[in-house]
């Protein structure tokens, strides 16, 4: 077998770059989704530059450049700034009524992502940047009106309608410190066209989705998504109260998960089949002038060797989720602390998530995070030992366990002092948790008991049952810290 294709390190780039060569800007497009359908352009698969060009030549063109001065001086690796926008011209009105895509284009970027590639090519960073961050424009020449803005705050969404992708990247890299070397804007036709024409993702969730607004309908376990409902699930931010955050790590594993297929599907090894994927979806995207058919196939040939933990994703650790500002609105901040380590760590080209290897990856995806429940372990009879034993156990899967494990108590019924099978005994207001425990105690007994409270109660039965590992679909945020996952953790088991 071939070896997997390998870039050579690359050299730390000085702060004076050369900028792109200037293109007449095409019109500009509205958005909400974007990272996804990027990972199709960097997946142009090593099938030759003849190939390759003809794809390129079906690449809208833009220069997000023009005219910047004072940028972050460059790092190692390859940063895209990739932005989504809602542009839905070609599809067919049976489609727009089905995945309710109707109204007008908002002209903005709902959905910004920054993608880093390692300079080895190993590894692929994803950072969502919040649509609604505060942010402080530089004095730029309005896109609506042609009049000259000072430095004002505004969301980070905003700057697409106020100085189109121009503005958006010397805002973001202003906020950043990190240089952008290529810009890519999706829109909803390219994702739709691109998802359907690798066949559909795979997509898991511990919890049925509904998003009237989407029409996004999905019960619990895996579903095979066409290019419609992909977009309606990575659209959706009315499924619970986590609202643009939710939407978000929905956008992360979607992206893993694409990842996933185009990676272990062929599409990558096959000529036809590759233009066909990028013919089906470039016709909505727009670069800038410098990402050519070379970066195509070198790109494509690197992920040949991709696997889904080459991958990694994460969210701008936030301070604030609703701070108002006066003639701006409700904005989030970024964590003062936790945000320009992200930063640093994309600029020097380190990895942001915790690789915890193949049993972490196959672990159990519960509702609730462990580190969320209470657990107290109690025993009968003479099993203090294996007791302390589960309690021990659940601890190391990460499970807040309290108190030392005893006996149980005289007031417990006879049939928990010497049941056969472990028992848990929950409050039924906290079924989700006794849910999520439960999948760590394969066999356990449920026992729903009234006005316990928060405490999961847990007796350790003569059946003395193995600990599984879980892991919680997505990662505790915890103040001053990065919570990111790999893309074996995203994807579906």
């Amino acid at each position: 077998m071939t070896a997997p294709f390998r870039f050579p390190r690359r050299a730390r780039r000085p702060a004076a770059r050369r900028e792109p060569r200037r293109v007449p800007s095409g019109p500009r497009w509205g958005l909400r989704i974007g990272a996804v359908a990027s990972v199709l352009l960097l997946a142009a698969s090593g099938v030759g530059h003849a190939m390759v060009t003809g794809v390129e030549t079906g690449i809208g063109r833009v220069d997000p450049f023009q005219g910047m001065s004072n940028r972050p001086g460059g790092g190692d690796g390859l940063n895209f700034l990739v932005v989504g926008t809602d542009g839905r011209d070609k599809l067919t009105a049976q489609e727009k009524r089905r995945y309710h895509l109707g109204g007008e284009p908002c002209h903005c970027t709902d959905t910004l992502m920054l993608v880093h590639l390692s300079a080895d090519r190993d590894r692929a960073s994803v950072i969502s940047l919040p649509r609604d961050s505060y942010a402080e424009v530089p004095a730029h020449t309005d896109a609506a009106t042609g009049r000259q803005r000072p430095q004002h705050a505004i969301k980070l969404n905003a700057a697409y309608a106020e100085g189109g992708p121009n503005l958006t990247v010397r805002t973001v890299e202003h906020m950043t410190g990190v240089h952008i070397d290529h810009y890519l804007e999706v829109d909803f036709t390219s994702f739709m066209r691109g998802v359907d024409a690798v066949g559909g993702v795979e997509i898991c969730t511990v919890r049925p989705l509904h998003d009237s607004y989407t029409g996004l309908d999905l019960p619990v376990g895996t579903s095979r998504l066409n290019g419609g409902q992909a977009l309606q699930y990575v659209r959706s931010r009315h499924v619970d109260g986590s609202a643009d955050l939710g939407r978000m790590q929905r956008q992360q594993r979607f992206l893993a998960a694409l990842i996933h297929r185009i990676t272990s599907s062929g599409v990558l090894m096959n000529p036809v089949r590759f233009k066909g994927v990028a013919d089906a979806m470039l016709g909505s995207v727009r670069a800038d002038s410098g990402f050519g058919a070379a970066d195509l196939a070198d790109l494509g040939q690197a992920m040949r060797g991709f696997s889904p933990s080459s991958s990694e994703f994460t969210s701008v650790p936030l301070a604030s989720l609703a701070q108002p500002v006066p003639g701006v609105g409700s904005t989030v901040r970024w964590d003062p602390v936790a945000a320009p380590a992200l930063f640093r760590a994309i600029r020097e080209d380190r990895p942001i998530a915790a690789h915890h290897g193949p049993a972490q990856a196959r672990a159990t995806v519960v509702d609730v995070p462990p580190g969320r429940i209470q657990v107290r372990v109690d025993h009968g009879g003479d099993r203090a030992v294996q007791a302390a034993k589960v309690a021990e156990e659940l601890h190391a899967t990460g499970f807040a366990t309290v108190g030392a494990p005893s006996a149980a108590a005289p007031s417990a019924p006879s049939a928990l002092r010497s049941a056969p099978r472990t028992v848990l005994a929950y409050d039924p207001r906290w079924d989700r948790s006794a849910r999520s425990l439960a999948a760590a105690l394969p066999g356990v007994q449920l026992r729903p008991v009234a006005g316990q409270g928060p405490v999961m109660r847990v007796t350790v039965g003569r059946d003395r049952p193995a600990v599984h590992r879980v892991r919680a679909e997505e990662p505790d945020q915890k103040p001053g810290g990065i919570a990111a996952i790999t893309g074996d953790e995203a994807v579906c088991p």
